[in-house]
């Protein structure tokens, strides 16, 4: 598998949206890689390009909205197979709660609780940590992994939320080292980007 840059791995999603848009085939990007590699930009990059030209936007769902608080990451993920990804490629509608960080479960002070649905059929862009497992790819009909320096990925992190998270970046990265050293995340990519 080659190495691409951000630019080139942006073109090619987007080529593979437009392909499976005009096929009329759903499409299904993973998005994954490690906390601050540039997953939710590059999502939300790829979204509103297709919109330009198709008019309405894929349903992006961030695996932020699916972790039941900073010790789920391996729960998010199965929960991303189990209420979304798996409903939806056996036909059905998806249903899922979003996650609430702060009580470290699933809910919102919001109107439903949270809760989120989805026809199959629709175009549909998942990304975060946990998105790409062997039990996800077979799902995808596109599977990218982002890869950044561990730098730089720190300083984005905390920068995202003002350096409020900071000490637990610690946290967060144990369970990635242990999700992906099992699940072998990069190695299910079609694509790999460097940002």
């Amino acid at each position: 598998m080659s190495v691409i840059d951000f630019e080139t791995g942006l073109s090619i999603a987007r080529g593979h949206l437009d392909e499976l848009e005009n096929s009329g085939s759903a499409a299904l990007i993973l998005i994954d890689g490690r906390a601050g590699s540039g997953k939710s930009r590059f999502a939300k990059l790829l979204s509103e390009s297709f919109f330009r030209e198709h008019r309405f936007l894929p349903r992006l769902i961030s695996m932020d909205d699916l972790y039941p608080g900073w010790n789920g990451l391996r729960d998010g993920s199965v929960y991303l197979l189990e209420h979304i990804l798996g409903p939806l490629a056996a036909g059905r509608e998806a249903s899922w709660q979003v996650g609430n960080w702060e009580q470290a479960g699933r809910g919102r002070d919001e109107p439903g609780n949270g809760m989120r649905s989805l026809q199959p059929g629709n175009p549909l862009i998942a990304e975060g940590c946990g998105s790409l497992s062997k039990e996800t790819s077979p799902l995808a009909t596109l599977r990218i992994w982002i890869e950044s320096d561990t730098q730089v990925r720190r300083e984005r992190y905390s920068e995202r939320d003002g350096g409020k998270f900071d000490e637990l970046f610690g946290i967060w990265a144990a369970q990635e080292d242990e999700f992906y050293a099992e699940q072998q995340s990069a190695f299910l990519a079609d694509v790999l980007i460097t940002n």
